[in-house]
C-alpha cells in the first residue's frame, strides 16, 4: 500500500512534466499565480517566493479556508515534509526534515512565542482564524533568528486591514465530540489609522480511545484567543504597528493511581505585546525599532476529591522581553535602468533578549540574558544569479558565544528552470529545564537534575543516604553544558512546465553536542538519578518533491513526497561494529544487530506523502477539496533495552492513510456553508491520542 501510494504520486508528478509540450500555448501559467506570494521570514525583507534560494513552504489564507482547518497543527500536517508529532501529554509539536519540535522556532508576526512542554511547543494553542499566511523556512535559520531556529522557522502572519469600510467575518463551526470553533474578525482602514480585532473560542467535550483505561484520552477543554492590532501612518516615511494577544485555556484533568481517581484541571494563559516603529530615512534606507514582551503561564492541580490528598501541584511562569533595532539598505546600481539589477540589499540588526522562568521544580526564579547582532547581504552579481550571505553573533550568559553563518545561492538557468542551494549553521541554547530542573517522581522514585544544579543536589542526596553509587566524576559535571549545533545543506531545483510547477530539494543536517539524559547515580531504592549531557551526534537526510498542476482554471491538483533517513551516528557505528545485541525470540540467544535492522530515530517515518485536489464550480458558488495524507511506520520508543530503535522493537505504529475532505457553498455572496470531515477512513490507534477516528463538522461563515 505504501509503495502504491508513493508510486501513484510520483507518476502524477511525471505526467505533469510530460504535459508541458501540450500546454505551452496557454497564457495563464503558474508564474502569474505566484506574483502575490511575498514572504518576509526567510530574509527579513519582502521577497517573492519563487525567487528565493532557500527551501520555503507558504500556506496562504485561501488554502486554510478551503481546507476547513481551525488550528495551526492541522494545516501544517498537510504540508510536504512537515509532520506533527504528539508527545506523552497529547501536545502536538512539529517535525521538519526529521528535526524535532525542540529545534523549530515559532513566530507570530516575526516575534517568538514561548512556553514549551519538555521542549515541545503545542501548536494547537494557535488558531488560524485571522491568519494571512504561514511561512515555513526549512533548515538552519540561526543566522537571522538565533537559538531554537536550528531546524527551521514557522512564522504566522496576521492580516493587515486594507479598506475604509468595516470588513471582516463571523463564523461558527460545530463538529464531532461537540467541538466548537467561533470566530469574529473585524478590520477597518482610515487615511492614517487602521485597526484589526479578532476573538476566537474553541472547545471540545474530549473523547476516549480506550474504554479499558479509566478516564478520557483527551479531556474536555475550552480556550479563548483575543488579538488586537493598531496601525498608524504618521506620514509616508514613518509608521507604527502595535498588537496585543491573549490566550486562555482551561482543561479538565484526571489520573488513576492505586485505584484512586485523582481529579483536577490544567490552566494555560499567554499574552504578548508587540510594538514596531518603521522609519524610511531615505528611499534606500529603512529602519525598524521594535519592543516585544510575552508571558506564558501554566498550572496543574490533581487531588483525590475524597481525601483531598494532592498528587500534583505545579506552576510554570515564563517571561521574555526583547528590544531590537534592524535596518535595510538597498544599494543603487549603475546598470539599474538598463538591466534591472541592483548591487544588493544589506539587512542588519541588533538586540537584547531577557528570559525568566519561575517553575515548581526550580529552587528559585532563573534568568538568561543574551545580546546579539546579525547582518545579511542579498545581491545579484550577474543577472541570473542571486546570492544571500549572512551571519549572526550571540553572546549568552549561560553558554559559549555562538557565531552562525549562512550562504544561499539561486541560479536561473532559463525561463522555466532554476537551481538553488544553501548551507547554514544552527544552534540551540541549553534550556531552563536542562540546566536547573530538580524533580523526583513521587510514585516511581527516580530523580532528574539540571546540569547546573546536579553537583550540589547530588551531594544533598548523598548526605541524606539515598545514593548507592555515583557513576560520574565531579569533573564530568563541572564543564559548561554546550549549545547544541548543526550544519544544514539544501540543494534543489524548480521547474515550471506550462500550468504546472515541480520543486525538488535534497537535504542533509548534521548535529553535534545534542543534549540528552544520562544516569549519573543509582539510588538505594533501585531507581536512578539522571542529568543532562552533551554526547549525541545525529544526522537527517533525504529529499522532498512537490508538484502542482492547474488542469483548468477551476481544477488544481498537487502531490508531495518526502524520503527521510535519520540516525544516531554513534549507534550506527556500534551496529556496524557488532556491538549492539537483541534477544532472538525463537532461540532465546542474544544476536548482534545488522545494519539493516537499525531503523533510525524515534518518531521518524521513512516515507511521507500527500495528494490534494481543489475544484471550484463558479456557476454554483461551490468549491470541493480532498487531501490524502500518508505516513509510513515509525517507532515511539525502545522496547528491548538496547537503547535504539530496531526492527525487533514492539512500539511501531504501522503506516496509515488519512483522508480529509470539505465542500463549501456560498449563498447571497456573503454567507458560506462548509461541510467536511477529517480522517474519513476512520483510522484510530490507542497510541496516537490525536487520532480519534472520523471527525465531521459543519461551518457557517458570514463575510462582510
Amino acid at each position: 500500500m505504501r509503495f502504491r501510494l508513493v508510486s501513484t504520486i510520483l507518476l502524477i508528478g511525471t505526467q505533469f512534466v510530460a504535459a508541458q509540450s501540450q500546454i505551452e500555448n496557454l497564457k495563464d501559467s503558474i508564474v502569474s499565480q505566484q506574483l502575490d506570494e511575498v514572504i518576509v521570514t526567510a530574509t527579513r525583507t519582502e521577497r517573492q517566493l519563487s525567487s528565493l534560494p532557500l527551501p520555503v513552504t507558504l500556506v496562504g489564507k485561501k488554502q486554510i479556508i478551503k481546507s476547513g482547518t481551525v488550528r495551526l497543527n492541522e494545516i501544517l500536517n498537510e504540508q510536504t515534509g512537515i509532520i506533527t508529532v504528539a508527545d506523552e501529554s497529547g501536545f502536538q509539536g512539529v517535525q521538519i526534515q526529521g528535526i524535532a519540535s525542540d529545534y523549530i522556532l515559532i513566530l507570530i508576526d516575526g516575534v517568538p512565542l514561548v512556553g514549551r512542554s519538555a521542549g515541545n511547543f503545542d501548536l494547537s494553542r494557535l488558531t488560524v482564524g485571522n491568519i494571512k499566511q504561514i511561512e515555513v523556512v526549512k533548515g538552519p535559520a540561526s543566522s537571522l533568528y538565533g537559538s531554537e531556529a536550528l531546524g527551521g522557522v514557522i512564522n504566522i502572519i496576521t492580516e493587515k486591514p486594507q479598506t475604509e469600510a468595516l470588513s471582516g467575518n463571523a463564523s461558527y463551526r460545530i463538529g464531532s465530540f461537540t467541538q466548537q470553533d467561533i470566530n469574529l474578525d473585524l478590520k477597518q482602514a482610515f487615511k492614517k489609522f487602521r485597526y484589526g480585532f479578532f476573538v476566537n473560542r474553541f472547545s471540545s467535550n474530549g473523547y476516549d480511545l480506550n474504554e479499558d483505561v479509566e478516564g478520557q484520552t483527551v479531556n474536555p477543554f475550552t480556550n479563548y484567543t483575543l488579538n488586537g492590532r493598531l496601525y498608524y501612518d504618521f506620514n509616508d516615511k514613518l509608521s507604527l504597528f502595535t498588537s496585543a494577544r491573549y490566550y486562555d485555556q482551561n482543561q479538565d484533568a484526571g489520573f488513576t493511581l492505586d485505584s484512586i481517581q485523582y481529579e483536577g484541571n490544567t490552566k494555560e494563559r499567554e499574552w504578548n505585546t508587540h510594538a514596531r516603529l518603521d522609519h524610511k530615512w531615505t528611499p534606500n534606507l529603512t529602519v525598524a525599532y521594535e519592543l516585544y514582551y510575552t508571558n506564558y503561564m501554566a498550572t496543574e492541580l490533581l487531588a483525590d476529591p475524597i481525601s483531598t490528598n494532592v498528587l500534583s501541584d505545579s506552576d510554570f511562569n515564563q517571561k521574555l522581553f526583547r528590544p531590537e533595532v534592524r535596518g535595510s539598505y538597498t544599494f543603487a546600481s549603475e546598470n539599474e535602468n538598463n538591466t534591472g539589477l541592483q548591487n544588493g540589499t544589506l539587512t542588519a540588526g541588533m538586540g537584547i533578549q531577557l528570559d525568566e522562568l519561575d517553575r515548581t521544580y526550580f529552587d528559585e526564579t532563573v534568568n538568561f540574558t543574551s545580546q546579539y547582532l546579525y547582518a545579511q547581504y542579498n545581491f545579484n552579481p550577474i543577472e541570473k544569479l542571486n546570492i544571500i550571505a549572512g551571519a549572526r553573533f550571540d553572546n549568552h550568559s549561560e553558554y559559549n558565544n555562538q557565531f552562525s553563518p549562512k550562504l544561499a545561492l539561486r541560479y536561473q538557468l532559463n525561463n522555466n528552470l532554476s537551481i538553488k542551494g544553501s548551507v547554514g549553521y544552527g544552534f540551540k541554547a541549553p534550556d531552563f529545564r536542562q540546566l536547573y530542573f530538580d524533580f523526583t517522581n513521587s510514585v516511581v522514585g527516580y530523580t532528574v537534575l539540571g546540569y547546573n544544579v546536579a553537583l550540589d543536589k547530588l551531594q544533598e542526596l548523598v548526605e541524606q543516604e539515598q545514593i548507592l553509587s555515583v557513576l560520574v566524576t565531579e569533573d564530568e559535571l563541572d564543564k559548561p553544558l554546550e549549545a547544541e549545533s548543526s550544519i544544514g545543506y539544501n540543494l534543489g531545483f524548480n521547474l515550471k512546465h506550462g500550468r504546472g510547477n515541480t520543486e525538488v530539494n535534497f537535504f542533509r543536517n548534521d548535529f553535534k553536542n545534542l543534549i540528552d539524559t544520562r544516569i549519573i547515580a543509582r539510588k538505594i531504592n533501585g531507581q536512578n538519578v539522571f542529568s543532562y549531557m552533551n554526547f549525541d551526534e545525529i544526522y537527517t537526510t533525504g529529499f522532498e518533491i512537490n508538484s502542482s498542476y492547474k488542469i483548468t482554471d477551476e481544477l488544481n491538483i498537487s502531490a508531495g513526497y518526502q524520503l527521510l533517513y535519520a540516525f544516531d551516528k554513534q549507534k550506527k557505528q556500534d551496529v556496524a561494529d557488532n556491538q549492539v545485541f537483541v534477544r532472538d525470540t525463537e532461540s532465546g540467544q542474544s544476536v548482534a544487530l545488522s545494519q539493516s535492522d537499525y531503523f533510525g530515530l524515534v518518531n521518524r517515518s521513512r516515507h511521507n506523502a500527500n495528494f490534494k485536489v481543489y475544484y471550484d464550480i463558479p456557476s454554483a458558488s461551490t468549491n470541493v477539496n480532498m487531501r490524502v495524507l500518508y505516513r509510513s511506520k515509525y517507532a515511539q520508543y525502545d522496547t528491548n533495552g538496547n537503547d535504539l530503535i530496531d526492527n525487533y522493537d514492539t512500539s511501531f505504529i504501522d503506516g496509515f492513510v488519512t483522508l480529509n475532505a470539505a465542500i463549501s457553498k456560498t449563498f447571497y455572496k456573503n454567507l458560506t456553508l462548509q461541510v467536511g470531515a477529517n480522517n474519513l477512513l476512520d483510522y484510530t490507534d490507542n497510541n496516537i491520542p490525536t487520532m480519534p477516528g472520523i471527525q465531521g463538522y459543519l461551518k457557517l461563515n458570514y463575510q462582510f
